[in-house]
């Protein structure tokens, strides 16, 4: 469902055998032992719902984005970007990082900034704060989530903890997509953060994107386990977003709900993913290879 693809392991991710470098992270990384991990499944959903916040990138996703008509299609397609850009080449970065710009290169318009005079603002998918936004949100969920349901970060120093080595890692990621000063330390994922707080705002569409993303046209068979993700996504939002988004904690045990999902998703998918494994079958053939 995840990967866009019946059989659970669409041409992109075997395209991840091919290369000729450990691409821009690598076995030993932090992003590696994050992104690679079960809780990235809910680190993406609540990734999904900070993002409506800013308007400009709602405006984005409401005049652009397929979410509505194609849910799996969008998503999908975000899988695929992160997927990619943390277990590929650098040539397979590079060619997944052109494919994103190109779909940016569409994403235009106005939009009207909250407490403000002016009666819109041009917006582009392409703007330093809208790339800034969607790039924070990204690395704090995956934080977030690994927090509550993952093992810990090994550091790559005494003087680096393992969540800073992994704000300085991903800022490649960033720097992917256009970023010129992506946050490199989790002060600086804080302080972002905190900054983008001025022109966050919750509106008729974001109450619409918060309604369509928590209850979507998804098979019956999914519906439940859904549920349960979007409620592990809701507990680790911090309150100041979730009163802003509308949502509440769940009354009920979210936390050991998701971690036992997580666990049978695990279970299910296996403990290490199909695009770490053709990564590795990838580094293993270049080790292996004559020098």
């Amino acid at each position: 469902m995840l990967s866009g693809d019946p059989h659970g392991e669409p041409d992109w991710v075997k395209a991840m055998s091919e290369g000729e470098d450990q691409g821009l992270f690598g076995p030993d990384s932090a992003v590696w032992h994050v992104n690679g991990g079960i809780p990235v499944i809910v680190a993406g959903v609540r990734a999904l719902l900070m993002q409506t916040l800013h308007p400009g990138a709602m405006a984005g996703v409401h005049d652009h984005s397929r979410y509505a008509s194609d849910p799996l299609g969008r998503l999908s397609g975000t899988v695929r970007w992160v997927v990619t850009t943390t277990f590929g080449s650098t040539t397979g970065v590079g060619t997944e990082s052109s494919r994103v710009h190109r779909l940016h290169d569409r994403v235009s318009g106005q939009y009207t900034p909250e407490n403000s005079t002016e009666t819109s603002r041009p917006y582009s998918a392409h703007d330093e704060d809208l790339l800034t936004w969607v790039h924070i949100v990204f690395t704090d969920a995956f934080l977030a989530a690994h927090r509550q349901w993952g093992n810990g970060i090994p550091p790559s120093s005494a003087d680096e903890t393992g969540e800073d080595r992994y704000v300085r890692e991903w800022a490649l990621a960033g720097r992917q997509m256009g970023m010129t000063s992506p946050p490199t330390s989790m002060a600086e994922l804080r302080d972002a953060l905190h900054s983008s707080k001025k022109v966050l705002r919750a509106d008729n569409r974001v109450r619409e994107a918060i309604s369509f993303l928590t209850n979507p046209p998804l098979p019956a068979s999914t519906k439940i386990p859904y549920k349960i993700l979007v409620a592990g996504a809701v507990v680790t939002i911090d309150p100041y977003y979730r009163k802003l988004l509308g949502l509440r904690r769940p009354w009920w045990p979210a936390v050991t709900a998701t971690r036992v999902l997580l666990f049978l998703i695990g279970v299910v998918l296996g403990r290490e993913s199909t695009s770490r494994a053709r990564a590795l079958e990838r580094i293993e053939r270049i080790n292996a290879a004559p020098r």
